[in-house]
C-alpha cells in the first residue's frame, strides 16, 4: 500500500513538473511579439539580420519577425511611415529626407548594421591593375538616382578625379530585379553590384572584380534599422530586444567560419552557389563592411551627410543634427 502511495505521489509530482514546463513553454510562445520587418533589398550586406532570424536570436528576446523586401529605399520608407512595417532597414538618407520634409511622421535610426557601402565595381575584362581613369568615357550600370549605392559610387569616383556627371555615362534607370539580367545581356562596360551578385557573376566568369566602393570611400554607416517616433515611444522594449538580437548576430558573424555563415544564408539566397556565398562572406568580413556593434558614431553620420551634399541631394542648410536622427540609448544598452 505504501509503495503504491509513493508511486502515485511520484506520478503526480512528475505530471506537475511536466505541466509547469509545458505551461512555461506555452507562455513563452504566447509572449512573442510580432514585428513586421522591412528590408530595402535582399543582400548578403545584411547578413547579421538573417543570422539573427535563422539562429533564433529574435525569438530569444521574445520577438516573432516577419520579413518583407521592398526593393528600394523609397518603398521601404513608404511602408514604414504608412504603418505597413514596424521596423525597417535602409540607408540613413531615407530618414534624413523624411526628417527635413513636411511629413508629420518621422523615422529615427536606433541600430547600425553596416559600416560602409557594400557594392563592388566590376568590369567585363580582367585587368592586372585597376585604375579609376579606365572609367572615363565608359557606360556604367549605376543605381537609382538619390540612392546610397549611387551616391557612394559617385563619391568614390570624385575621390579619384572622375566627374560622374561629365566623365562617364551612368545607367541609373534599371530596376533592382533587372540589374543582373541587364548586365548579362551585354549592356554597359562596367557596373556596381552588391553581394552575392558580384561573387556569383565572378564565379560564372561574367564579371571581374575591380574595386570595393566602401573601401574606397571609407567608413560611413551605410544601412541602419529605424522606426517611427511613435513606434519607438510605444514599443521601447521591442526596439531594445531587437537591438540586443542584432548585437548577438553581429558578434556571431564576426567570428564564425565563412562557410558556416554561407550555410546560414543559403535559404535566403536560392539559386546562389555555396562557393559564391562563401566568397561574399569572406570579402565582406575582410573589408570590415559588417559592423560588430550596433553603435553609430556622430562622425559616421557627418561623413554620410557630406556624401549627400556632394551628390546634390541634400542642401547644406538641411543637414540634420546627429541627435535628431539617431537615438543612441538602445545601442548603448545592448547586451
Amino acid at each position: 500500500m505504501l509503495d503504491r502511495r509513493r508511486a502515485l505521489q511520484c506520478g503526480v509530482a512528475a505530471l506537475g513538473s511536466l505541466s509547469a514546463m509545458t505551461g512555461r513553454a506555452g507562455a513563452q510562445r504566447k509572449t512573442l511579439t510580432k514585428v513586421r520587418y522591412n528590408e530595402v533589398v535582399r543582400s548578403i550586406l545584411y547578413a547579421p539580420a538573417y543570422v539573427a532570424m535563422a539562429k533564433g536570436f529574435f525569438e530569444e528576446v521574445g520577438l516573432d519577425i516577419t520579413m518583407a523586401t521592398a526593393n528600394g529605399g523609397d518603398k521601404s520608407m513608404a511602408a514604414l511611415i504608412s504603418d505597413g512595417a514596424d521596423i525597417a532597414l535602409m540607408g540613413p538618407e531615407a530618414a534624413i529626407y523624411v526628417l527635413t520634409s513636411d511629413s508629420p511622421v518621422k523615422a529615427r535610426i536606433f541600430c547600425g548594421l553596416t559600416s560602409t557601402d557594400g557594392f563592388m565595381l566590376v568590369g567585363r575584362t580582367k585587368v592586372d591593375r585597376f585604375d579609376w581613369g579606365m572609367l572615363r568615357g565608359k557606360d556604367i550600370l549605376g543605381f537609382r538616382p538619390g540612392s546610397t549605392p549611387l551616391l557612394f559610387f559617385e563619391a568614390a569616383m570624385r575621390q579619384n578625379d572622375i566627374d560622374p556627371l561629365k566623365d562617364v555615362k551612368l545607367a541609373n534607370n534599371v530596376g533592382i530585379p533587372a540589374r543582373v539580367g541587364s548586365w548579362l545581356a551585354g549592356q554597359n562596360q562596367y557596373a556596381i553590384f552588391n553581394e552575392p551578385d558580384a561573387s556569383q557573376l565572378e564565379l560564372d566568369g561574367k564579371a571581374h572584380f575591380l574595386a570595393s566602393i566602401g573601401a574606397t570611400v571609407g567608413f560611413a554607416d551605410y544601412t541602419a534599422f529605424m522606426a517611427t517616433d511613435k513606434y519607438i515611444r510605444e514599443h521601447a522594449d521591442v526596439v531594445q530586444g531587437f537591438t540586443n538580437a542584432v548585437l548577438k548576430a553581429q558578434q556571431w558573424t564576426a567570428t564564425a567560419p565563412a562557410a558556416e555563415i554561407a550555410k546560414v544564408l543559403e535559404p535566403y539566397f536560392p539559386g546562389i552557389a555555396m562557393p559564391a556565398l562563401t566568397a561574399a562572406a569572406e570579402r565582406y568580413r575582410r573589408l570590415k563592411i559588417w559592423k560588430t556593434t550596433p553603435v553609430i558614431e556622430p562622425s559616421a553620420i557627418d561623413k554620410f551627410q557630406d556624401i549627400l551634399v556632394q551628390g546634390n541631394v541634400l542642401e547644406p542648410a538641411k543637414r540634420v543634427k546627429f541627435a535628431d536622427l539617431v537615438i543612441t540609448e538602445f545601442a548603448s544598452k545592448a547586451k
